[in-house]
């Protein structure tokens, strides 16, 4: 087995499969301690965790958005949902399904179906790339040159089950455990640096005119360890890969606060460190799967997003 993440077989007598080699660097050492704690931590708080029905987003007799709070798994909100629905002595024969799915450190915006037939359409539309989708990220880093960005590249997990970067001309390729390298296209703006900048409306259009920069084969962009700001970042995720923006962040050279398998800072200006990393889904806009009227979404900005703009 290759260091970079190639792995090929050791009978030479057979052809040799040779996987391809991710672009982003593995999990650093000291993530997988971290990350154990806050899942201990997220398994305490969600075993305790309901909402009021005064949280909800939205909700008619099909679905129902929710704002998923940080540190909390997407499986305990819709727990916490189906007990709000049934109420004191309520039928348990409900077909509530979580429509679309949020890592446990994500806040923001997440659609619960009321019924099977709602939910594969949902699924669907997901699938499709139907649902618009918006996020914002804190990020630690020195600026980019760049106000707006938007990258194409491969997506995978490596031979230890961690998601990487692949180039983009591996889309395609066997991966080891049997999955193949897909396509992940994301673009980005910046709203403010070092809180200078102020909160602006998602704007798809502007967003869509931008020319993917396909990744072919580059070593991510090194980051200086002198000089670190606070970046403020609106991603526009044409896929729906998991960790997506996370990689994307790390390597435009921009990791997440907080994202420590990504590279992000878990300590910043003295503070403790972080509990979770900054990524919030800050809107979600489709068209209703009954319907067919516009949906849009968008859950209250969390305080790390208010307090680095002006």
């Amino acid at each position: 087995m290759a260091d970079d993440g190639r792995n090929i077989p050791s009978d030479a007598d057979s052809k040799a499969l040779i996987f391809p080699t991710p672009l982003s660097p593995p999990l650093p050492a000291f993530s997988k301690q971290i990350e154990l704690g806050r899942a201990m931590t997220a398994s305490s708080k969600s075993s305790l965790f309901s909402m009021s029905r005064s949280e909800f987003l939205f909700e008619d007799e099909w679905m129902i958005g929710v704002d998923k709070p940080p540190g909390i798994y997407c499986e305990a909100v819709l727990a916490s949902v189906g007990q709000l629905l049934r109420g004191p002595g309520g039928s348990d024969r409900m077909e509530l399904h979580l429509a679309n799915r949020l890592d446990r450190d994500t806040s923001g915006v997440m659609l619960v179906t009321k019924s099977h037939k709602v939910a594969g359409k949902l699924v669907k539309a997901f699938t499709d790339h139907k649902v618009k989708k918006t996020y914002l990220a804190l990020c630690v880093a020195p600026a980019p040159e760049w106000e707006r960005i938007s990258i194409k590249s491969g997506h995978g997990r490596s031979k230890h089950g961690a998601f990487r970067v692949y180039s983009a001309s591996d889309i395609g390729m066997s991966l080891p455990g049997g999955s193949v390298v897909r396509e992940m296209t994301t673009s980005f703006e910046i709203l403010s640096i070092n809180a200078q900048g102020t909160y602006k409306e998602p704007n798809k259009s502007e967003m869509d005119e931008l020319k993917p920069l396909t990744i072919e084969n580059r070593a991510p962009k090194q980051r200086s360890e002198t000089q670190k700001d606070e970046i403020l970042i609106r991603a526009y995720p044409q896929s729906g890969r998991t960790h997506q923006i996370r990689l994307h962040c790390q390597y435009l050279g921009i990791p997440i606060r907080g994202d420590v398998k990504y590279e992000g800072v878990y300590e910043w200006k003295g503070a403790t460190s972080y509990e979770n990393h900054a990524l919030h889904a800050e809107s979600l806009s489709l068209d209703h799967p009954v319907t067919g009227i516009t949906v849009d979404l968008r859950a209250p900005l969390p305080l790390w997003a208010t307090e680095t703009m002006m």
